[in-house]
């Protein structure tokens, strides 16, 4: 598998939305056909699939602040894809990934998924990380019909299928997310004044737009907000800013290393609220970086406890991450990865063997209780989201991580 750096809303809960059918009629236009190589209605084989590999591609940080991430969801997809080719892949196909750095800028990933799609010629994105760079990226890949397979991302605009048509997410929304932090911080601990620190761009207006709408339901308000500038650490003013406002908590919707420094100054200046993390910030990298000083820092997640063996979908991941690097960590962005892997290998089974991208899209649409083991997904009409769970952890003194069931 290769890797290559590039060149120059709605409230949260069970989604209802009613507009699958703009990937039906997709579908519908680009019916299957039924030749080895598939092939689409008009004739030419479909991109990406051969009778002996199914080609995916992936645009992410592979380099920057935000490294860890798109590192954490190829390694995954990767350890997925190998785990499938060893049982003999699907329906006689292995399943190949071509990583591309996009450093998490929107202009870098436009730029790799043109190349994906039109030189590389893949069937499907797989583990696009952020919400800037999916905003550019995501209308080429509908355009093309492709599947968006994975995105490391909650934003709305990924879950209503008449903005992403050819979507397929895996994990809880933001607004889940964001939904369940304030919900916690008011019913677990009865903080009553929040704060947010969000990145400046549509990642962190996102985050923050979650937020306002948990504390609106709750005949609450916002107070104290600052942020700062994407791919930077350039943090003191917002530390300084938040000081001010005297929340008991902040909500911080960011990359690890930013919020890395961010939680270095507040405790340099003894600025002490209950800090609280959303998934995307890269649980363990965030962790790593601050050591003992990351101590009570919170972090909801998106997928399973990476350690909790008790979990077959755990244990059978643990199993293919050693195979695939020995001696890489577990990590929830890892196994983010890992899960996407594991569905677009599902799906194209269910698929049959004269794949196209509209049928794999339609196919899509059948899944209902797909159990990874013990970690479930299901889609349907409307509904382009996997999961809605969200779970919560805590830093540790020792700079680990602990599962948590409640902040009481």
């Amino acid at each position: 598998m290769r890797s290559r750096r590039a060149g120059p809303s709605p409230a949260p809960g069970r989604r209802s939305r009613a507009r699958w059918a703009s990937i039906l009629s997709l579908a519908a236009v680009l019916a299957p056909g039924s030749a080895a190589p598939a092939r689409a209605q008009d004739g030419e084989p479909t991109p990406g699939v051969s009778p002996d590999r199914v080609l995916f591609g992936q645009s992410a940080a592979l380099s920057g602040p935000a490294a860890a991430l798109g590192q954490g969801m190829r390694l995954g997809i990767e350890a997925a894809f190998a785990e499938i080719n060893r049982r003999g892949g699907v329906h006689g196909r292995t399943l190949e990934l071509v990583s591309l750095d996009d450093g998490y800028e929107p202009e870098a990933a436009l730029a790799n998924t043109r190349r994906l799609l039109q030189e590389e010629n893949v069937f499907a994105l797989i583990g696009p990380v952020g919400t800037p760079t999916s905003r550019a990226a995501e209308p080429v890949v509908a355009q093309a019909g492709a599947p968006y397979i994975g995105p490391f991302t909650g934003a709305e605009f990924l879950r209503e299928p008449d903005e992403a048509p050819t979507a397929v997410n895996i994990r809880a929304s933001y607004f889940q997310e964001t939904d369940e932090m304030v919900e916690r911080l008011i019913e677990d601990l009865g903080v009553s004044r929040i704060a947010v620190l969000y990145q400046d761009d549509s990642y962190g207006n996102a985050g923050l737009t979650g937020v306002r709408m948990a504390l609106a339901s709750r005949r609450r308000e916002l107070s104290g907000l600052a942020a700062y500038q994407r791919n930077t650490t350039a943090i003191k003013v917002a530390v300084l800013e938040l000081r001010r406002a005297d929340p008991e908590a902040v909500i911080i919707i960011g990359a690890y290393r930013p919020v890395a420094e961010f939680v270095r100054w507040a405790r340099r200046i003894d600025f002490n609220p209950i800090l609280m993390n959303i998934s995307f910030v890269g649980s363990e990298a965030l962790a790593a970086d601050l050591g003992s000083a990351g101590e009570g820092v919170l972090i909801t997640q998106v997928v399973p406890f990476p350690e909790d063996n008790s979990l077959r979908v755990v244990r059978n991941y643990r199993d293919a991450l050693r195979r695939q690097e020995r001696g890489a960590p577990p990590s929830f962005v890892s196994l983010e990865g890992y899960i996407a892997g594991r569905l677009a290998g599902e799906v194209l089974e269910r698929s049959g063997p004269a794949l196209t991208r509209a049928g794999f899209l339609e196919t899509l649409a059948t899944v209902r209780n797909l159990d990874l083991g013990g970690f479930s997904l299901t889609y349907g009409p409307g509904d382009t989201q996997g999961s809605d769970r969200v779970f919560l952890t805590r830093i540790e003194a020792n700079g680990t991580l602990r599962p948590l069931t409640s902040l009481r």
